[in-house]
């Protein structure tokens, strides 16, 4: 029997037409409402074509490990999955690609076209389901609507840059595969992808160029959708004399070691980025849809200016003097020549100044004494021992302050997590996607035990699975174990003024490196501070997966750079309320608030001295 006489149904032709987009790769949980698309991909994968089939150990993990492709790589990530419980499964992943914007595909298995609306076994309205979550669902009824069906959600996956849903009736996936017709009601569709490199009218740019040109202090906001534009991006700050701050998806689009870029602002973010934002008088937002407003320059206070890809994002945070839908990239290009090279670099070095302050500060905060380990630490010491090129994961909750805090990615790093959305879990898909789209690169997951208890211990089976497809097996799984939702249990202080609640918060403690071990896996155990250094060294220096079991202090404060009366107003009154362990969250808090201010004092008079040799 010949190739074609084998790949002849509906489903071959989807998954060759995925191909034909680039897709090398599909995420996809089985089930008998995909069956038939299920055989498809055997067929693909004994006739090696070049797509892999990759089985996490549930359909949410599908969705999240396929969002994380599409940001590691660029590309389209794809998924699929059976009917109703599968289909619904998926959809906190792809609420994931909608928020971060990211282009990816869903295929989705649905009951016989007979049954629809028969309320028969698993069989939902699945085009209304995933209205809200996609930009474009669409069931295919007939052999000849496949290809258009195909072509357009990954056309509209890739320029609008959100999640799309093919719906797969089962008797459809077997119908026999048919070329597009040149009928009536049938598209002859294009497989090409759509360019996304927009460039503002000239018109719009000169409008722009003259409001940096006329700044004396411009600051940059700087966001995932600047990827690709690093270069640029620091040209353009030389010369406006710009401070730099990144949004947390886009902390790997500015290298660290630029000397004016001050990380975030805001909870996450360094003092040096609150200042920049308060003494501002220019802002330039590219690529991000920060969505914090209070850390904005006041109303009058700056000029704005806004580049995004995605038109609805322009002018939604603050009110921008200019608006420039285009891509970073093209717009920077377009907007350099026509910026002045500023001669003060004032402001610019007023931004080193006080970063250099505030790594300080950081650091004596990472050393305060705590029971038995200060979070912060571990992210230090982490920071200190990142190898080249590797890629770091971390959670929603705690792990994304001390990560905000605390790591600093080198040129050529990577970063990322589920940002707008912050689910819980995401490190751990988001690690092991790494690990498929660059097998070469260590990937360091760092996630709290509430977010790993939810699914991530899940994720362990899959690397024992598959670990021995990469030829880099380096894999470093950091779980802070604090039993306790520790950025929740802040919230319910400093948002709410109510007393943690340990009927929600307490987490049930379990020995993590002694489960890593039961998969054959490197387990350690951490609870004494001096030792976190040496855990981190022998992670680094194992090719294969590590979890680092590390017990920390659930009490140690996430502290932001500028507390707000609100935060501690909400904060006292919570403590006055009376919680358990009330005295160790005070004293915890004292400390670093005592280190933070004895690290400034020392900086200053570190300044102070160096400017008079």
């Amino acid at each position: 029997m010949s190739l074609l006489e084998r790949r002849n149904t509906v489903s071959d032709f989807v998954i060759d037409r995925l191909i034909e987009w680039g897709v090398d790769r599909i995420f996809g949980f089985p089930g008998d409402g995909i069956g038939a698309f299920d055989g498809a991909l055997m067929r693909a994968d004994e006739e090696e074509l070049p797509l892999s089939y990759i089985r996490p150990t549930h359909e949410e993990i599908c969705a999240l490990m396929a969002t994380a492709h599409a940001k590691w790589t660029g590309r389209l990530g794809v998924c699929c999955a059976t009917s109703s419980p599968g289909a619904f499964h998926m959809i906190n992943g792809l609420y994931d690609a909608q928020m971060d914007n990211q282009p990816v595909v869903a295929i989705v298995g649905q009951q016989g076209l007979a049954s629809l609306g028969s309320a028969f076994q698993q069989e939902s309205n699945l085009e209304r389901t995933f209205a809200d979550v996609a930009a474009y669902v669409q069931t295919i009824a007939t052999p000849e609507q496949a290809q258009v069906v195909v072509d357009r959600a990954c056309r509209i996956a890739l320029t609008h840059l959100q999640p799309t849903v093919v719906i797969l009736p089962h008797d459809v996936q077997k119908m026999k595969r048919v070329d597009a017709p040149k009928q009536s009601w049938v598209s002859r569709s294009s497989n090409v992808p759509t360019s996304t490199a927009l460039t503002p009218p000239l018109a719009e740019l000169r409008k722009a160029a003259a409001i940096l040109n006329a700044g004396k202090k411009v600051a940059f906001l700087v966001g995932a959708g600047s990827r690709g534009a690093t270069n640029e991006v620091l040209a353009l700050a030389e010369k406006t004399g710009a401070g730099v701050i990144t949004a947390l998806r886009g902390k790997d689009v500015i290298p660290a070691d630029v000397p004016y870029h001050t990380e975030q602002v805001g909870l996450l973010g360094t003092n040096a980025s609150y200042r920049m934002m308060q003494e501002c008088d220019t802002l330039l937002m590219l690529g991000s849809n920060y969505p914090y407003a209070q850390f904005l320059p006041d109303t009058g206070q700056a000029r704005g200016i806004q580049v995004d890809l995605r038109p609805g994002q322009l002018g939604l945070r603050y009110p921008m003097e200019v608006n420039l839908w285009g891509d970073v990239k093209s717009t920077v290009q377009a907007l350099l020549p026509l910026v002045e090279q500023v001669t003060d670099l004032g402001f610019q070095q007023r931004c080193v100044d006080q970063m250099r302050q505030w790594e300080g500060v950081l650091k004596e905060l990472a050393f305060v004494p705590a029971e038995p380990i200060n979070p912060r630490r571990v992210f230090h010491e982490m920071n200190e021992r990142l190898p080249d090129n590797c890629i770091v994961t971390c959670d929603a909750g705690s792990t994304a302050d001390w990560y905000g805090h605390h790591v600093r990615l080198r040129r050529g790093m990577r970063g990322d997590l589920s940002g707008r959305l912050a689910t819980m879990l995401a490190a751990m898909p988001y690690a092991v996607a790494a690990k498929f789209a660059f097998p070469d690169r260590s990937v360091v997951c760092t996630i709290g035990d509430g977010a790993f208890q939810m699914l991530g211990m899940n994720e362990l089976i899959t690397v024992k699975k598959y670990q021995e497809r990469w030829p880099n097996k380096q894999l470093v799984v950091m779980v802070l174990h604090n039993n306790d939702l520790g950025q929740v249990s802040w919230e319910m202080r400093t948002e709410d003024a109510n007393p943690r609640w340990p009927g929600s918060q307490d987490i049930q403690s379990i020995d993590y490196a002694a489960y890593a071990q039961t998969l054959g896996f490197r387990g350690v155990s951490v609870t004494d501070p001096e030792q976190v250094g040496p855990a981190w060294d022998a992670a680094f220096a194992h090719d294969g997966l590590t979890l680092l079991d590390i017990h920390t202090d659930m009490n140690v404060p996430p502290l932001p750079a500028h507390i707000s009366f609100e935060y501690a107003k909400n904060t006292v009154e919570a403590l006055v309320k009376g919680e358990a362990g009330e005295w160790d969250v005070i004293k915890d808090s004292a400390r670093s608030l005592v280190a933070e201010k004895v690290a400034e004092v020392k900086e200053r008079f570190h300044h102070r001295d160096s400017g008079k040799r």
